[in-house]
């Protein structure tokens, strides 16, 4: 196809008032309305082949008239902004694909009084990272309207915030960290104010919503000066007035130096930003609202701002579990993403990361089940993996998966989050076995339960670790229970951090399990993870009569390190 150079598509509209076609002039004293009110659009990257635009939904607008005094822009995806020059930029908030959105735009005269007219802009967005919203609201996917989820200061660890250049490199890179300022502490004196903070992300019919339901917000000492307040510590919203009330949130590609050519802690950016509309902002005030994804995960949201005057650049961390001041949350060894499963496909388990163990026989535990691979058993639906116990007749299926011979590894942190079944006589387990064991058996090949739960008391779960032991030729275990409320009903995080030193477990990020390791264990080589539900045995014990079916189902698999 002959190459056409991008055209940046003009469209000058009529002046429509709100009443009707004809313009309103007002002209009462000293009220002067403006008159001769024209707008502009322009859809960027529009061309012959690109009606709508290049996919990156950003349009420029340009208003002009007699005798205003600014101009208000409402865009019509929920969001709105007021340019005293008439010229503003917008990148409209929508899912992929094409839309239209009525944009109105008043320019205000002397006295308060307006002009207004309205115009239909048509554009393209080609952009969704579906994960990043489904983390920030808590949502399964784009059609789980009405999940919400809140933020909040991630307070409990340090450096939650922290200050760096913008894209000045200083010889050493320096533009993508915290390299001015990277000192603070867990609960900080003077941050203190803003701690209290919530933020709320929703997933609604139009895409993602925001607010801040509890102030105040920090201003820092490089803001202060612009505002002419005092710095480094909190104000209200006569303060900062974009604080409160319910604002959308548009996403697209970053653009800044620092997500497209830097690193933080040797790893790249998500490339992914947001932007929260009129205003808004996550709890520190400086005059801007874009937001450049560094890492987000299903607990934790890491994010860059640039403050207006584009002179600094803070780094600020976010965490969806409440801190406790006093509670110290764990310091993971393992930290680089390395292997994840989110369930986000529905069928059946992706087979590059998962098989399955089939069939019956009492898996050398008395076990009731006959493992299957039938979707009726294991199945990916509506953002999570569903393992599903099933009486039948008078016998029970289930499924085992398990990530074998596709993702083995040696030490790292596993985090699995998990909604467990209730019936009495269900045995879920997460845990792992040793690469070897096909040659060597068990317990030589070594087993590492990060949670199992018994029969008959679904309040508590259990860690544990087998082994065989070589001085006196037996099986040996070491094993700690932990008291979980509302296991089948909410989904708890179970994690097992692995090291040459030690196995520790956690629920929820509390640890309550660790075993010293050392060189005459089995843990020094290749594990894979093993997700399944059992029926009756040894930890199963008397399986409820009137039992039909029950599900352990997982939102995600993550391996760090």
């Amino acid at each position: 196809m002959k190459k056409i150079k991008n055209i940046i598509g003009i469209l000058i509209l009529s002046i429509f008032s709100f009443a009707g076609c004809e313009e309103n002039n007002y002209a009462v004293g000293d009220l002067i309305a403006p008159t001769n009110l024209q707008v502009s659009a322009e859809i960027v990257g529009q061309n012959t082949d690109n009606p709508h635009g290049d996919g990156s939904a950003i349009v420029i607008f340009r208003a002009t008239s007699d005798n205003e005094i600014n101009y208000q822009f409402n865009f019509g995806d929920g969001s709105s902004a007021v340019s005293p020059t008439g010229i503003i930029e917008h990148r409209f908030s929508s899912n992929v694909g094409i839309y239209t959105y009525t944009v109105i735009v008043n320019a205000t005269g002397r006295g308060g009084v307006g002009t207004s007219t309205n115009l239909e802009v048509t554009v393209f967005n080609s952009f969704k990272d579906e994960e990043v919203e489904n983390f920030l609201t808590g949502s399964a996917n784009v059609n789980d309207i009405g999940a919400s989820k809140k933020w909040y200061w991630q307070a409990d660890r340090p450096l939650h915030v922290g200050l760096g250049p913008v894209e000045d490199d200083y010889g050493n890179g320096e533009f993508a960290y915290e390299a001015w300022w990277n000192l603070i502490q867990p609960w900080d004196e003077e941050k203190y104010c803003m701690y209290d903070n919530e933020f709320v992300f929703t997933r609604t019919a139009n895409g993602v919503s925001f607010e801040q339901t509890i102030g105040p917000a920090f201003v820092p000492g490089a803001y202060a000066v612009e505002l002419g307040v005092d710095g480094d510590t909190c104000h209200d919203d006569t303060v900062a007035t974009t604080m409160f009330g319910e604002k959308s949130v548009s996403f697209f590609p970053s653009t800044s130096k620092a997500a497209l050519e830097g690193s933080y802690n040797e790893e790249p950016y998500r490339k992914t930003s947001f932007e929260i509309s009129d205003g808004g902002f996550l709890g520190w005030y400086v005059g801007a609202s874009t937001y450049d994804i560094i890492s987000i995960s299903e607990t934790e949201l890491f994010v860059r701002i640039i403050q207006a005057g584009n002179g600094y650049a803070w780094y600020q961390r976010f965490t969806s579990i409440k801190p406790v001041e006093g509670v110290v949350g764990p310091d993971y060894e393992y930290t680089n993403l390395v292997w994840e499963d989110d369930f986000n496909t529905d069928g059946q388990p992706d087979a590059t990361k998962w098989t399955y163990d089939l069939g019956a026989g009492g898996w050398g535990n008395g076990e009731a089940q006959t493992y299957t691979d039938n979707s009726a058993n294991v199945t990916v639906e509506n953002g999570s993996l569903k393992i599903n116990a099933i009486k039948v007749g008078s016998s029970y299926t289930s499924a085992r998966i398990k990530s074998q011979g596709l993702f083995d590894f040696t030490y790292g942190r596993v985090e699995v989050s998990a909604k467990l079944p209730q019936s009495q006589g269900t045995w879920p387990a997460i845990w792992m076995l040793g690469s070897n064991f096909p040659t060597v058996g068990w317990p030589q090949s070594g087993e590492i339960d990060i949670m199992e739960q018994t029969g008959d008391d679904k309040s508590k779960v259990l860690g544990t670790c087998h082994w065989y032991e070589t001085s006196n030729s037996s099986n040996a275990s070491y094993s700690q229970s932990k008291s979980v409320a509302n296991t089948s009903s909410e989904f708890h995080t179970y994690t097992m951090e692995w090291s040459e030193d030690a196995i520790k477990i956690y629920v929820d990020d509390e640890k309550y399990y660790e075993l010293a390791n050392n060189v005459n264990l089995p843990f020094d080589a290749d594990f894979f993870i093993i997700l399944n539900v059992a029926m009756g045995g040894s930890l199963g014990g008397t399986i409820d009569p009137s039992f039909t079916e029950d599900t352990m189902e997982i939102d995600y698999v993550k391996v760090y390190q």
